[in-house]
């Protein structure tokens, strides 16, 4: 009983801070001019339950917001959201102004050791300088020819498909093909995804278990660091798919230590691993999770939009005739000789299929608030203090009706009309985010993209089977979009397209 009053004491001092904070968040913050729901400048958990009560809703919230407020909001007592396009290259600015990662944000990648959780300006430069040249234009152009054996050796696994007129699970084979890909581009030889009987998803996987820890990382940041230091056994319980690709990255790891002979290949992994580079970016943890960043983002993200982009096509007969029309000027058969990417490049269709197809399937959908620490930014009346999060998000930049009219349709069309009203569009595609901390891997996933979609074009129609709307609308946040099934799934028979 004697203890009750210093019990009473610590009540009323925890409301009485409470209470304080309340306030300052309120009225004194230096964020308490910005628009948005009082709740959210007062708490963080608001946030919290719309993604870890109810798993990657506050995205959705966050758009409800700007139709209520308009388009600067404030989602969190410290966070801006900016949902004007117009504004998307103030926050992700190229590499003359400074931009570091929102410090409190990173954890929620599980990979502190890889360029997309560098903090700083500085380090993310340096990271990114390490692997910058084997993502330049020249660089990918000099990847064609084993970028189209891949793609080839898919069109012949799906053609086998169509002859047994058996159920392909698209998204799974284009999984198959990016991963071999850029296993074979990062580690000096492809895993034969392509190969196996269902199309193996190791690396998806691995992605889809990561995934689904973000948001509980992001509230919970020292999971991330116990998780690093887990027994394999440990991790595997929690997250098999990720455990099972950190088992193969140590053996990998541990045979170039041994002098195996991919060590003398100029390998993504070997270059990281050069002994000009300070010993504390190249420890064993760093090499993995820098690994995994690029293994796992060269796997899904390209595959999501080759699923979303081939699902609209099955769905739209005009869209697959103007493409296929185009497509056999330069295949006049489907055993033509495989054009190149540069000329695909010069397909005005082509180009507008893609381009729809990235901004339906948005890449990373969700927000990254980067931090300018030497500027104020402005936005119309309304000034931000240098060091604040400030966001912008793919899936509502993509949707956004004034730029995108009728957003939810899939009109390649629309990317035609406005490059004949001198507009340009694909400043507003967002879907590799922009700036110093944009995608790296921009261009290959762009090879991907045009050798994959012109070849399976040009070959195959298909005929969706039980695949619905809602088997590629995005209903959760989790990074990459989730639908109902998780990922997007996307199931068809195939046909000739020379035999309609």
């Amino acid at each position: 009983m004697e203890n009750m009053p210093r019990l009473w004491l610590a009540i009323a001092a925890l409301g009485a801070y409470i209470c304080l904070r309340t306030v300052y968040r309120l009225y004194l913050h230096p964020l308490s001019h910005i628009p948005g729901p009082k709740l959210t400048a007062c708490t963080h958990l608001y946030e919290f339950f719309y993604n870890i009560v109810r798993p990657g809703l506050f995205l959705f919230e966050i758009e409800k917001m700007h139709q209520q407020y308009g388009p600067i909001v404030r989602i969190n007592p410290r966070e801006v959201h900016v949902s004007d396009p117009e504004f998307y290259d103030e926050i992700y600015a190229s590499s003359s102004r400074k931009r570091d990662k929102d410090v409190k944000f990173v954890p929620m990648y599980g990979l502190p050791g890889s360029m997309v959780s560098a903090v700083s300006h500085e380090q993310h430069r340096f990271r990114r300088g390490i692997l910058k040249d084997f993502f330049s234009r020249r660089a990918v152009l000099e990847l064609s020819e084993s970028v189209n054996e891949r793609v080839q050796g898919l069109m012949r696994r799906l053609d086998a498909s169509r002859v047994d007129h058996s159920v392909v699970c698209l998204d799974d084979a284009f999984s198959a093909l990016t991963s071999d890909i850029i296993t074979s581009y990062c580690c000096g030889k492809h895993w034969s995804f392509i190969e196996d009987e269902d199309f193996r998803g190791d690396l998806r996987k691995a992605s889809a278990d990561a995934m689904e820890f973000t948001h509980i990382t992001r509230f919970v940041p020292w999971l991330v660091y116990v998780a690093t230091y887990l027994s394999p056994r440990a991790l595997s319980l929690l997250m098999p798919g990720k455990a099972a690709l950190f088992g193969f990255l140590e053996s990998f790891l541990e045979q170039g230590k041994a002098g195996s002979p991919l060590d003398k290949r100029r390998t993504m992994v070997v270059t990281l691993a050069d002994p000009s580079i300070p010993p504390k970016e190249r420890t064993y943890y760093r090499l993995r999770d820098e690994t995994f960043a690029i293994l796992a983002a060269g796997t899904e993200t390209t595959a999501r939009v080759l699923a979303v982009g081939l699902y609209h096509l099955a769905m739209d007969g005009s869209v697959r005739d103007a493409l296929q029309a185009e497509l056999k000027q330069l295949m006049p058969t489907p055993d033509s000789r495989a054009p190149t990417w540069l000329e695909l490049e010069q397909l005005p269709y082509l180009n507008a299929f893609i381009n729809e197809s990235l901004r339906m399937a948005h890449g990373v959908i969700g927000r990254v608030p980067l931090v300018a620490p030497t500027e104020s930014l402005t936005y119309k009346n309304y000034v931000i203090p240098r060091g604040t999060p400030i966001s912008s998000s793919a899936y509502i930049i993509h949707r956004n009706a004034s730029v995108f009219p009728d957003p939810e349709a899939f009109r390649p069309e629309r990317w035609i009309e406005a490059a004949q009203r001198g507009q340009n569009l694909k400043r507003h595609l967002v879907a590799f985010s922009k700036g110093s901390r944009g995608c790296i891997g921009i261009n290959l996933a762009n090879m991907e993209l045009f050798l994959t979609v012109a070849n399976f074009a040009r070959r195959f129609n298909l005929e969706l089977y039980d695949t619905t709307p809602e088997d590629v609308r995005i209903v959760r946040d989790m990074t990459m979009g989730f639908t109902r099934r998780g990922g997007v799934k996307v199931y068809a028979k195939l046909s000739s397209v020379d035999a309609v």
